[in-house]
């Protein structure tokens, strides 16, 4: 399994006969690492309806055939383009032929540009053997610690810009709750409100919790 860091809170997922998407904001997004014409999908992974996050869904999902999974104000939204959706709620897990999804507790907020009001949500995503926990755009708060508590977690995948999320230093304490062993940070520099420093991130992780950080720049990847 390849994960791949596009940018934001944006990721693929590769086994080299899936792609699975998360949050594919592209177009607009100045530290995109690909457009969003150059970009497969098997399926799209969306933590919630902001436009930076929602992105280009709806037309990726039209070139490539993808199904778009969202919570399910969000993926009613994204039906009526046309679109292939499952709409699972907070809780709830599906199962694709290449894994599973379910939707975890996130605490921030979701309109999408067109005004659909959603809950936004945190994603835990079993492909290709590992077990990936993207936290979406949460601030910090407790109930993180539960998420792993009866499943492992291999990777999290950390918003610390700050701003709009939980800043670098709530993201430590975040990270000690999750426990995953390896942690990606995400949704930082992208824009002057959430510029931050991910090495100092990476130094207070290490030196504070038993996990390890993997600072990505927009298109490498980490092959766990």
């Amino acid at each position: 399994m390849e994960l791949r860091f596009l940018g934001q809170s944006a990721f693929s997922l590769s086994d080299g006969d899936t792609t699975v998407l998360i949050d594919p904001f592209l177009t607009g997004n100045p530290k995109a690492a690909v457009t969003a014409d150059e970009v497969d999908a098997t399926a799209i992974l969306l933590t919630h309806g902001h436009a930076d996050h929602l992105g280009d869904t709806v037309a990726i999902a039209k070139r490539t055939g993808a199904t778009v999974l969202a919570i399910v104000e969000l993926a009613g939204e994204i039906a009526e383009e046309g679109v292939s959706v499952v709409d699972p709620n907070l809780g709830g897990t599906v199962t694709f032929d290449w894994g599973t999804v379910k939707l975890v507790p996130a605490w921030h907020t979701s309109t999408t540009p067109k005004g659909t009001i959603s809950t936004p949500a945190g994603l835990v995503i079993e492909f290709g053997g590992q077990t990936i926990y993207h936290l979406g755009d949460t601030c910090l708060f407790s109930d993180l610690q539960l998420v792993g508590r009866n499943r492992q977690l291999d990777i999290a995948l950390v918003p610390i810009g700050g701003h709009y999320t939980m800043d670098r230093h709530d993201a430590v304490e975040a990270v000690r709750l999750v426990g995953a062993p390896t942690v990606v940070p995400c949704h930082y520099d992208t824009f002057p409100p959430i510029e931050t420093d991910a090495q100092a991130f990476k130094a207070d992780v290490e030196s504070q919790t038993s996990s390890k950080v993997v600072v990505l720049a927009p298109g490498e990847t980490l092959t766990p």
